[in-house]
């Protein structure tokens, strides 16, 4: 029986309002420069390719993984502006990295507040994200963070997808065993595979053919 259901955020609750570019050059006008978005985009794209994959620690890592973000950064103006002085790296990263905390950077998918509502009376709904702690107020930004008893981020709890460990951190924590929770998530590696691996039960969610409403049906609610 299902006890559990953990959700994935960016992808399955709630989407980026255009590209990581558009953001980004929105930034780069705020320090001064004028940047183009798709170049930004193929950049910040190049950027988290490059970004090494990370091992499990005991522990949160340091500083909620401000210094990864910043490392992702400077990858992204090493690209399209290598002249770019210490101090504006400097600012165009913090006015970044608290732009994508703001409200209305985000946009829920349309039937998340309506699902959620539903499957809260019946089970432990909790979310499970390679986020940040700036996920939590992202969440009450957009009116949702009330569905969920936990909020799992992998800067807290020292592991990232698809790193099964992750998950079995987070069931170690709510006291759920894998054959109780079911994840919910977008990505095939990070959210299927990953997942599968630590025994929990899995819903498919592909937007092009399917959304969370469809979990209702496979929940039988």
């Amino acid at each position: 029986m299902i006890r559990a259901i953990f959700f994935d955020a960016v992808g399955t609750l709630f989407y980026l309002s255009g590209m990581v570019g558009d953001h980004y050059a929105y930034v780069s006008r705020e320090v001064g420069l004028d940047l183009d978005a798709e170049t930004l985009e193929r950049a910040f794209q190049a950027a988290w390719n490059q970004m090494p994959r990370r091992a499990a620690i005991d522990g949160p890592r340091e500083n909620d993984d401000k210094g990864w973000w910043r490392e992702l950064v400077d990858l992204v103006l090493d690209q399209v502006a290598p002249a770019l002085s210490e101090f504006d790296r400097d600012n165009f990263f913090e006015i970044a990295y608290e732009h994508f905390a703001e409200a209305g950077v985000w946009q829920l998918y349309p039937e998340v507040p309506d699902v959620l509502e539903r499957l809260q009376p019946r089970f432990q709904l909790a979310v499970i994200s390679n986020f940040d702690g700036r996920l939590r107020l992202i969440l009450e930004h957009l009116g949702v963070s009330k569905f969920f008893t936990h909020i799992f981020i992998s800067s807290e709890l020292g592991a990232d997808k698809p790193d099964p460990e992750f998950y079995r951190r987070a069931l170690k924590l709510i006291d759920v065993t894998p054959n109780e929770a079911l994840h919910v998530g977008d990505d095939p590696k990070r959210d299927w595979e990953a997942a599968n691996a630590a025994d929990l039960s899995i819903f498919r969610l592909d937007r092009q053919t399917n959304s969370l409403r469809d979990l209702l049906a496979t929940l039988k609610l």
